[in-house]
């Protein structure tokens, strides 16, 4: 069994040591109830706090992360660790892969971030990552991520077993079933923390066994949240099964047929999927709405991202 414990807490905004020690006391819980990993919600050490500075953003060498990295190997688990990093000019948003000896396997930075809003000045990353932990191949989508069939298959091409998303926004109910989707087409586990909150919450983990034996459909849930309830949630994968189920079914890699996608490589955009793209203006003075642009301060675009945070469809 793959055991992981999914934290459903929002951390706060510039406050790392305090987001450290509560990683750290999560680490200490998950390990006593014999967890395999630890997965936090998005941008966790740092807060998910947008616009994002470089010089707030931290360095992949940081200490602060050598601190969770000496605690995996103290209690033995292994942890998706999530922040604000420092890209080449501007932050990235990015997840680190932690083992139980507490080694860093892998970090993947979000390559969808969201360009119609304040993480158009995130830089992207450029590729899809999958990593052997303990024995299990491993892959990371964050939040947005999610959205694109194409991330989820590209890392089932790459070996993905298991997709873990770190994530943070709200509106779930049509996110829980493009994740469900995910695990089902690609035949993989997949597992997301999100913070708790009103419309929020709602932390999963879906099983790619969608039918048994038989042909019977069985329910791939395996974990559900409620929105508001915060602390430590378990999912148990049974990667024997799982393993048994993707060398028998007839999805993931299978029958695909791929002479026939060249267009998903096309980056042409016709109606009615053009947007307004980057703003070309410094950050922080403007904000993007269902009304259009408008100058606006800092403190206003706070006050108002805070506001909309409950019905935003954006992530």
């Amino acid at each position: 069994m793959f055991k992981v414990a999914i934290l459903q807490k929002r951390s706060i905004n510039e406050q790392i040591d305090k987001n450290i020690e509560t990683i750290i006391m999560a680490m200490e819980e998950a390990s006593e109830n014999h967890a395999d990993i630890l997965l936090l919600p998005e941008c966790f050490i740092t807060g998910y706090d947008l616009p994002m500075s470089y010089e707030k953003s931290i360095a992949d060498n940081d200490i602060r992360i050598a601190k969770i990295c000496e605690n995996a190997k103290k209690y033995k688990i292994g942890v998706v660790l999530t922040a604000f990093t420092k890209g080449s000019k501007q932050p990235q948003n990015s997840a680190f892969v932690i083992n139980k000896s507490g080694n860093i396997l892998m970090k993947y930075s979000k390559v969808h971030t969201c360009d119609f809003a304040d993480e158009r000045d995130v830089e992207s990353g450029k590729e899809f990552k999958v990593c052997d932990f303990e024995g299990i191949q491993l892959g990371i989508m964050i939040c947005y991520d999610r959205e694109f069939p194409e991330s989820a298959r590209i890392l089932m091409l790459k070996g993905a077993e298991v997709i873990l998303v770190p994530n943070d926004c709200g509106s779930m109910q049509p996110r829980l079933r493009a994740l469900s989707t995910r695990a089902y087409e690609n035949m993989v586990a997949v597992a997301m923390a999100n913070p708790n909150g009103d419309n929020a919450g709602c932390s999963c983990a879906y099983s790619p066994i969608c039918w048994d034996r038989n042909g019977k459909c069985v329910d791939n849930t395996v974990l559900l949240a409620d929105d508001k309830t915060e602390g430590i949630f378990y999912a148990e994968f049974d990667m024997e099964a799982i393993r048994e189920y993707r060398n028998r079914e007839m999805l993931g890699n299978t029958f695909r047929k791929v002479e026939a996608y060249s267009q998903l490589l096309s980056k042409e955009i016709k109606e009615p999927f053009i947007r307004d793209g980057r703003i070309d203006k410094p950050r922080g003075e403007c904000f993007m709405s269902v009304m259009g642009v408008f100058p606006i301060s800092r403190q206003w675009r706070k006050h108002i991202r805070n506001m909309i945070f409950l019905t935003r469809h954006s992530r």
